[in-house]
């Protein structure tokens, strides 16, 4: 009964998601060459702050409900941030920018929504709030990320190991829908409210557009 209603919310939450989807201007200029280099530079600024903030959002999950699914999933979670922040050394290098430029950068306020979204939910959400909201997103995330991919390679003549950080992104985690749809069942199980859940996954989608967005600004 639970992974079921567990099940129900995330098709709920993705049919919500995918009617509130406008596109995505940035990518739509990326994938014909439009979009110039200071802002391919902009980029990977805004995501070394995301992917920072986000490895602690889910380390900070991990010690807040340490008990399996939900400890090992989060774990999971923090150990692949730390591996594509490795992989986004990778992107930065291909635009000759270093660590240096990567920490002195400035953030935009609305890129930077999404991740400040995720660590409120990691100190005062709960579990399965998050799991529904990363779940739900997912196929949304991985294709935009595939995408970049494919266009940093067809118009930038980015390589392999440049395009990395979003190749890595573009793939689901093994095992990470099965492990979130246990963590949903198990929070709901436990008394979380099926609204607060469907409402993570909602705004959290709302805040993901508002990164795009963010980089998509003053491009024609």
């Amino acid at each position: 009964m639970g992974d079921r209603l567990a099940r129900e919310l995330v098709s709920r939450a993705r049919s919500e998601i995918a009617g509130a989807a406008t596109g995505n201007r940035f990518l739509e200029l990326l994938e014909a060459g439009a979009v110039p280099r200071d802002r391919l530079t902009r980029l990977a600024g805004e995501e070394y702050r995301i992917v920072g903030s986000d490895r602690r959002s889910f380390a900070l999950l991990a010690s807040r409900y340490p008990e399996p699914p939900a400890g090992d999933m989060f774990l999971s979670l923090a150990q692949g941030e730390g591996q594509a922040l490795s992989l986004l050394q990778d992107f930065a290098a291909a635009l000759d920018l270093g660590e240096k430029d990567l920490r002195s950068y400035e953030p935009r306020p609305m890129a930077q929504a999404y991740p400040a979204y995720l660590a409120q939910r990691a100190a005062f959400g709960t579990a399965g709030e998050v799991a529904l909201a990363m779940l739900a997103n997912l196929e949304e995330w991985g294709a935009y990320c595939g995408r970049t991919a494919g266009a940093l390679r067809a118009h930038y003549g980015m390589d392999e190991t440049a395009v990395g950080f979003f190749d890595f992104f573009a793939e689901s985690p093994p095992g990470f829908p099965e492990q979130a749809v246990a963590v949903i069942a198990a929070g709901l199980a436990s008394g979380d409210d099926p609204e607060d859940v469907v409402r993570a996954a909602r705004l959290l989608h709302a805040y993901e557009t508002a990164f795009w967005d963010a980089l998509a600004e003053g491009l024609s």
